[in-house]
């Protein structure tokens, strides 16, 4: 039977209707839990782990549903490349602190007032990101090549 991807599999090449139907809006979903889970890591459980693998989660939906290439097209970029932009935002995290005369990786915070209220801001939002990125980008391209495969 051929899978997804047009080759010889165990999936069948048409998704469930149900799946199909559903996708879309579960993808959006776990996309935007995936953004909130990691907005609250470091103050609350989460982060940039946590919420990578919710991301590539719902790219893993898309593709059950409508196939690897629609997945790919929604990713817009080479997932090897989203994981390097992540690694080097994690990396170029830990400079500041570095530059600051304080151990490299050592985060630094500062508050931003506004009419609402005090927004926390620091380098641990951009490490969270950049490690965020690195989770998308492998275990899309892991499941990228796994079905192709």
């Amino acid at each position: 039977m051929k899978g997804v991807s047009g080759r010889h599999g165990t999936r069948p090449v048409l998704p469930s209707p149900i799946l199909a139907a559903s996708a879309g809006l579960l993808a959006t979903l776990m996309a935007a839990v995936a953004v909130i889970i990691l907005l609250r890591g470091h103050n609350a459980p989460g982060g940039g782990f946590i919420g990578g693998l919710v991301g590539a989660g719902a790219l893993v939906v898309i593709a059950y549903a409508f196939g690897v290439r629609k997945a790919q097209r929604l990713l817009r970029v080479h997932p090897v490349a989203l994981a390097g932009w992540g690694l080097a935002l994690a990396l170029i995290s830990g400079l500041p602190g570095l530059l600051g005369g304080v151990p490299y990786l050592t985060h630094l915070w500062g508050d931003i007032e506004s009419e609402v209220g005090v927004l926390k801001v620091g380098t641990t939002y951009v490490f969270d990101l950049g490690v965020f990125l690195v989770v998308v980008g492998a275990v899309s391209a892991f499941f990228f090549l796994f079905e192709e495969n």
